[in-house]
Order: structure tokens, then C-alpha cells, then sequence
């Protein structure tokens, strides 16, 4: 049975990028890093460029998409979008090379199948992702003003998952946010605190579901420490990962039958043939 390996080469409000591919073939969910930065994380991790076949934006958001005009270009990638993202965006983008993204409409890259469904965000066309094979699924859950059925439902069928807990209730509060601020965080399209985020884990965990990756933390609302404590209470067979704002995590392989979860990151002659 293949493996799809996972990486989040940046999570947070300066910039996200996720890797999602098998042996093949790979995706990238947003393009919010530079492409120099992309390729230098990349490199790092042993990850080929030329496996990846398409980058698929969730919002028009900066920290989406800043790194995607020049990534597109150099490696002609293919950037799936929907037209709310595409015309609120101010991309230059090769026309030759924009797909139109429908939520509820698969899109086949090799033997992966990207589903994107809507979310509640405060963008033009906001989209969540789950890419899968015909054994395991990974959802990327990020910048969610509050759970939906699209979510719980899609989130109920992951091996693996990148879920937003951005913030810590108390922390924000007494944060050094003005008013207005606070209140667009936590309207219900603004981000997923991490009380909602363990909310979610709990009622709609699948009992396959081998990691959790925490993702998009605030830099000035939550503490990488809080939050991994805070889901560690209730992992049981759950493997916590903190996606960071500063570095990519280690390469995870995860599969429908087993899942490896290195706590370093693999040699580089291993992940060469990712």
C-alpha cells in the first residue's frame, strides 16, 4: 500500500505552505512563502520540485499567495483557484496555466484526488482541502472562522489533518489587540481558537486518525507549548504535531494500512525519492 507524505513548510500569518504527495506526485496547498523560500525548505526536507504537479490556493489572503506569481512561473505549475479568489487576488498569473476551482468537484492529479469545499472566512471564496489516494485522506483545516458541517464531515474521513488553533482564548483578551481586531478574529469568520480546534478533535476524530498537525498559531495569541499540552491531555493514539511559523516540519508518512512519524526529520537520501 503507497503512503502519502506530508510536510507544512510554513503555517502561520506569515506565510503557509503545505506539501501533500506520494512517490509520484505532489500538491502544494497555498504558495504564502517566497518561491526562493519554498525551494530552500524544499531542499531541505529532500523534496523534489519536479514532483509537484499543481498548487491549489484557499483564499486570496497575502499570507496565501504571495510567494505564488513566481512559483507558478519558474516551475510552470498549474494553480487550481476559484474565480471569487482569482478576482479579488490582483494575481499576474500565466492564463495558461489557471484551472478553475469548484467546491464539491474533484480534481485528479495523477493517483491523488483533491476534493475543496467551502468554509466560513472572511475572503471572497474561502476553500478547505482534502487530498487523498484510494487508501488515506488528509484534510488541511486552516483559517476557519467556526466548524461546519463541511468540515466536521470532511475532517470524519482523515488519516492525517492540518487543523488551525490559532489562538488561546485568555491570551487573547488580555492581548495588546485593539477591540476591533478581537472581535474579527473570533466573529465566526475570522480563526478557529484552540478550544474550538480540541472541540472539534474530539466529536468528529475518526479512530483512524494518526496525526494532528496544529497549525496556524498566532504569534502573539497562543504558545506552541499551551496548545500541544493542551491536545496531548486527550491524543490517546493521535501523534500531536505544532506546524511552526519559522520552519518546516519533518516529512510525515501516512497510510491508510501504517503510519511512520519520525520526530526528526528523515536523512536526505531516504526522502530523495519523495
Amino acid at each position: 500500500m503507497t503512503s502519502l507524505y506530508l510536510t507544512a513548510l510554513n503555517s502561520g500569518s506569515n506565510g503557509n505552505c503545505y506539501y501533500i504527495g506520494n512517490d509520484e506526485e505532489a500538491v502544494l496547498i497555498d504558495a504564502g512563502l517566497s518561491c526562493r523560500e519554498t525551494e530552500k525548505r524544499m531542499y531541505r526536507l529532500g523534496l523534489a520540485m519536479k514532483k509537484v504537479k499543481a498548487i491549489f490556493i484557499s483564499h486570496e489572503h497575502s499570507d496565501h499567495i504571495k510567494g505564488l506569481e513566481v512559483l507558478s512561473r519558474k516551475h510552470q505549475l498549474p494553480v487550481h483557484i476559484s474565480s471569487g479568489t482569482l478576482h479579488h487576488a490582483g494575481l499576474k498569473l500565466d492564463p495558461g496555466l489557471v484551472h478553475p476551482l469548484t467546491a464539491g468537484m474533484p480534481v485528479h492529479i495523477g493517483t491523488l484526488v483533491v476534493n475543496a469545499f467551502l468554509k466560513h472566512h472572511d475572503a471572497a471564496d474561502p476553500h478547505s482541502f482534502t487530498v487523498e489516494d484510494e487508501h488515506t485522506c488528509v484534510g488541511i483545516f486552516t483559517d476557519i472562522g467556526k466548524v461546519c458541517e463541511n468540515v466536521s464531515t470532511h475532517f470524519k474521513r482523515c488519516h492525517a489533518a492540518f487543523l488551525e488553533a490559532n489562538y488561546d482564548e485568555v491570551l487573547l483578551e488580555n492581548g495588546r489587540y485593539p477591540y476591533y481586531l478581537k472581535k474579527r478574529i473570533r466573529d465566526g469568520r475570522g480563526h478557529l481558537s484552540n478550544k474550538q480546534a480540541l472541540d472539534l478533535f474530539l466529536s468528529c476524530r475518526p479512530a483512524h486518525m494518526s496525526h494532528l498537525f496544529l497549525s496556524h498559531l498566532s504569534a502573539d495569541n497562543n504558545n506552541p507549548d499551551l496548545v500541544r499540552d493542551l491536545f496531548h491531555q486527550q491524543a490517546t493514539t493521535t501523534h500531536i504535531v505544532v506546524a511552526s511559523r519559522h520552519e518546516e516540519t519533518p516529512v510525515y508518512s501516512v497510510s491508510g494500512a501504517k503510519t511512520l512519524y519520525p520526530a526528526t526529520p528523515m536523512p536526505m537520501g531516504q526522502l530523495a525519492l519523495f
